[in-house]
């Protein structure tokens, strides 16, 4: 009787187990049943292409088949290896070794870029399956890559374009779910567990379309290459910008690099343009002109003493002319044109250091100039507070402030653009998967940023008048820029590179720049050339007029007859004036 108690409470307890097993716990037990049954496959987007205001691909995504093994189901590794290494052309023993050594217990990869026969191979052996992935490719190469950017292994924007604009332009990711046999191999397609829509659903990201032209991009970089070689500079930059929009045509830094080389050094992966920031040296004094003239602190007839090459006072020190010139009465304009220190310096004083400093915000120094590619410089203006004598007199002739190249940009689109306003910027538009514009830029009117800087008759004449006069005067230090066939405006600088310590100058390092548009009637074009550390000992010169200026007057010229090759008419030189100039 005791036994055959202890049988019936012994199917009861079974019988109660069932119960719940079948009635409580069904969705729990059927969950982990098809578990075994399905297969879980990601398909990743195709990130969306990068092109050049012509439609010149500068980033495309093109599909490529991917052999992958999922270890944990491998019964026999070296008979599935020797299969494997016949479907797809490889060694067994080195499939082996990734069979081995795979911390991933459901997923290895054994060949990327396999042929449609290989995969078709490869998915009738256990455990192996096919994914369909995309492989970045830049058609330009080296041209771009610090406009562009890069990819990392697994698929994520590095630098330029591709980081700053990595979730518009990656493609969504959808998990497929297939019903799978014994072998793990696909039979049907169930769903997708990401998000509602079909197998066939885009998956493709946006796209973007840069203000860059990679003609004008192309002869750029080839004549900054030849001055860097020439010279033997530890690196440069040029930018070539639309004045009334702020579009960026070209943007080289050197040296550059293949964007599918990830052994580059620091120098290389660097953009210069954005990111190193420099005392300007003279090239910033037309700003600095502009500024006092529309304050009314100078004027253009009057004359100021540059006290014959040595400026001495109490709270600023001695100052000098560069290559020990001796100046007496200039005008502001002739201050410009021979690039007198101590003029700058007088006119600092006359400005004062309240009026300067507003003025410089204005132009956009000591901000990053939200260009549209990350790890953008702010560059240095110091707070007011901090300023003494020697900031006044010093500033004005481009020391105790640090700029970007991308910041001179700025500042002189703004003042060839008649004092207006510009914001520099390289993406013209973003669009969706369909090609349908979704984000415009412009410029002018980007987050309100509508007005004058300057009064437009105060920003005309330093072009037209003084900056020209730096080309066409016969003391001028931008001769080597002067063109023909179009009126060139320009300002030359020389600035020495600072120690790392941030006391003094390192001896014989200098950053040669120059920069200039044209024509100086209507400016259609702005081009800056910066060349850190020309190599002195080679005895060609140093200074923004031997080393930069070719450069701009050179990219000037190509860039003007290339665009006229395209339908744009400019306003031609006057020879009379360069005469009369003469």
């Amino acid at each position: 009787m005791g036994l055959f108690g202890l049988l019936m409470a012994t199917f009861a307890v079974l019988a109660g187990r069932c119960l719940v097993l079948q009635s409580f716990r069904h969705a729990y037990y059927a969950e982990k049943s098809l578990q075994q049954q399905r297969s879980r496959l990601p398909q990743k987007g195709c990130r969306g292409p990068i092109l050049d205001s012509r439609g010149n691909v500068l980033a495309a995504s093109n599909a490529i088949r991917t052999v992958f093994l999922e270890p944990r189901v491998v019964v026999d590794q070296k008979d599935t290896a020797d299969r494997l290494s016949q479907a797809i052309h490889m060694s067994g023993p080195e499939i082996s070794k990734l069979i081995t050594g795979a911390r991933n217990p459901g997923f290895v990869r054994v060949k990327s870029g396999a042929t449609l026969t290989e995969c078709l191979a490869a998915r009738r052996i256990r455990g192996v399956g096919v994914q369909n992935d995309w492989v970045r490719t830049y058609p330009m190469g080296a041209l771009t890559v610090h406009t562009v950017g890069f990819m990392s292994a697994d698929g994520i924007g590095l630098g330029g374009v591709e980081l700053a604009f990595d979730k518009r332009l990656s493609g969504p990711t959808r998990e497929d779910l297939f019903l799978v046999d014994v072998n793990r191999r696909p039979l049907r397609w169930i769903g997708d567990q990401t998000s509602p829509g079909s197998q066939d659903e885009d998956l493709s990201g946006g796209g973007l379309i840069l203000t860059l032209d990679a003609s004008i991009q192309q002869f750029t970089r080839e004549a900054l290459l030849a001055q860097v070689k020439a010279f033997e500079a530890e690196s440069a930059i040029a930018v070539v910008a639309e004045p009334r929009t702020g579009a960026i045509l070209a943007m080289v830094s050197l040296p550059d690099f293949d964007p599918d080389d990830r052994s580059v050094d620091d120098n290389a992966r660097c953009n210069h343009a954005i990111i190193d920031q420099y005392e300007p040296g003279s090239v910033i004094k037309p700003v600095i002109v502009a500024i006092a003239l529309d304050a009314g602190a100078v004027n253009t007839r009057e004359r100021i003493d540059c006290e014959n090459g040595v400026y001495r006072g109490k709270g600023f020190g001695t100052i000098t002319e560069y290559s020990n010139h001796h100046y007496g009465e200039m005008t502001v304009k002739g201050i410009l044109v021979e690039s007198s220190n101590i003029g700058m310096a007088k006119i600092g004083q006359r400005l004062g250091g309240a009026a300067l400093h507003q003025g410089l915000r204005l132009f956009g120094f000591g901000k990053d100039t939200a260009v549209g590619l990350p790890g953008e410089a702010e560059g240095l203006l110091r707070p007011l507070k901090g300023w003494t004598g020697y900031s006044v007199t010093r500033i004005p002739f481009g020391q105790e402030i640090s700029v970007t190249g991308m910041q001179l940009v700025k500042s002189f689109c703004i003042l060839a653009n008649h004092g207006r306003l510009v914001r520099p910027h390289l993406v013209k538009a973003v669009v969706d998967a369909t090609g349908q514009p979704d984000i415009r830029e412009f410029s002018l009117t980007m987050a309100g940023q509508v007005g004058y800087v300057v009064r437009p008759e105060v920003a005309d004449w330093v072009v037209q008048e003084a900056m020209v006069g730096v080309i066409n005067e016969e003391k001028g230090t931008g001769k080597p820029a002067r063109l023909e066939k179009w009126q060139v405006f320009g300002k030359t600088g020389t600035a020495q590179v600072a120690k790392s310590d941030g006391r003094g100058y390192e001896e014989g390092a200098f950053i040669a720049s120059f920069i200039g548009g044209a024509p100086a009637e209507d400016p259609a074009i702005l081009v800056l050339v910066s060349v850190r550390r020309p190599n002195v000992k080679l005895g060609k010169g140093y200074t923004g007029g031997t080393v930069a200026s070719p450069v701009v007057g050179q990219v000037i010229e190509k860039t003007m007859t290339y665009l006229e090759s395209r339908g744009r008419v400019f306003p031609r030189h006057d020879p009379a004036r360069l005469a009369k100039a003469k």
